[in-house]
């Protein structure tokens, strides 16, 4: 079926992502995967490229474009390639979405230019050890001081993508605490500055994959935030997160599409070459089987992360509608890629084949953004169950 929701234009810079990847990323990645993280100059090149800048408007350096849809292509590209850009996509598609509707105009002026460039890199801390999905249940304090002009603030964070190498992080805190009314009050989102005294890069996390990304514990002892870098209004942060989590769960679900899709392919070039028995694999019953379920899996994939998509950019994406998606996609790409891995038999399992490294990338899919039971929690309550 002849795909509609990209342009002409997507398409276009589809192939300038293609030809910089193969460029820039291919030759190294993997020397990024052994070191945890891309050089940090490579994300200057991307500023370069213009990748940071496409939703960001023209006043502060960026191309101003409201679709969500050049992320997507940027997801397909990577996954398409068996690589990634390390941690950008958080600076992208999860933090940018903040600072576009809740920073001030002196913030704006003051942040946008260097995230457009890549001179300032960002991540967003929300996760804390024991905590998990309860983000109601934070202990991470900020305390006003006596004369207004900062804040104190103490706690721990953990699982912070891209919180190596951050140079300012939007990390959330209790700057007054829960009633027991509302448990979710009294959170702020504070823009921190990573030089600041008291901030710490604890352990950088050895995960299962996304081993090009790093993914860090973060510490704050007594760490002096100005009033200036809070980002919207006192204790409203847990509101303005729930806001973002459309988006965020729709990137889930376009990049668990995006790596089924190139399973299947490299599955494809696989069982051609291998030869067993005399022949090669593509010409068993079984391969042919598999693989038609594949695609047609993946075909119901793409129409649902295709939808959501046109939803998103019509700004019509609810809340249950992107938990739809990032749980049907996550969930049915998990099984592709595990039925595409065991067609390349024993070299499925080495890390060498790309196929092996979409597995263990993947995974995170149905943890991280909400984990699958919770996204099953939001569409059972859509459905006034």
């Amino acid at each position: 079926m002849r795909r509609t929701v990209f342009s002409e234009d997507h398409e276009a810079f589809r192939q300038t992502i293609r030809d910089f990847i193969a460029a820039e990323v291919a030759p190294h990645f993997d020397q990024w995967r052994q070191a945890g993280h891309p050089p940090r100059d490579f994300y200057k090149k991307l500023g370069e490229l213009g990748v940071f800048g496409i939703e960001v408007p023209e006043e502060y350096g960026g191309a101003g474009e409201k679709s969500f849809k050049f992320n997507a292509v940027i997801t397909e590209e990577l996954a398409r390639a068996g690589v990634s850009f390390g941690g950008s996509s958080v600076h992208t598609a999860l933090c940018l979405p903040y600072l576009l509707k809740y920073a001030t105009e002196e913030q704006k002026q003051r942040w946008l230019p260097p995230f457009v460039s890549g001179d300032m890199m960002t991540a967003i801390a929300m996760t804390e050890p024991g905590t998990g999905s309860d983000l109601a249940g934070m202990r991470t304090t900020a305390k006003l001081s006596e004369d207004g002009t900062h804040y104190v603030l103490n706690g721990a964070k953990t699982f912070i993508t891209g919180g190596a190498l951050a140079d300012r992080v939007l990390v959330c805190a209790r700057t007054a605490p829960p009633s027991p009314e509302d448990r979710r009050g009294g959170i702020s989102i504070l823009v921190v500055d990573t030089k600041s005294e008291g901030y710490a890069v604890g352990r950088k996390l050895e995960k299962l994959g996304q081993h090009a990304t790093d993914t860090a514990e973060l510490s704050f002892t007594d760490v002096h935030v100005p009033v200036t870098d809070r980002l919207g209004e006192e204790g409203r942060a847990f509101e303005y997160l729930t806001h973002n989590l459309p988006q965020e769960r729709l990137g889930i679900a376009i990049g668990a599409y995006a790596q089924a899709a190139a399973a299947v392919d490299f599955a494809k070039d696989y069982v051609r070459e291998r030869t067993v028995f005399g022949k090669p694999v593509a010409h068993f019953q079984n391969t042919k089987f598999v693989l038609a379920d594949c695609k047609a899996e993946l075909d119901a994939v793409q129409a649902v992360v295709d939808r959501a998509l046109e939803a998103h950019d019509a700004r019509e994406l609810t809340p249950a509608d992107a938990a739809s998606a990032k749980l049907f996609s996550t969930e049915t790409a998990g099984r592709i890629i595990d039925k595409c891995l065991q067609l390349h038999g024993g070299y499925g399992y080495m890390m060498e084949y790309p196929v092996a490294r979409l597995y263990a990338d993947a995974r995170v899919n149905r943890i991280y953004g909400g984990t699958s039971e919770v996204m099953r929690t939001i569409i059972a309550k859509s459905m006034g169950l």
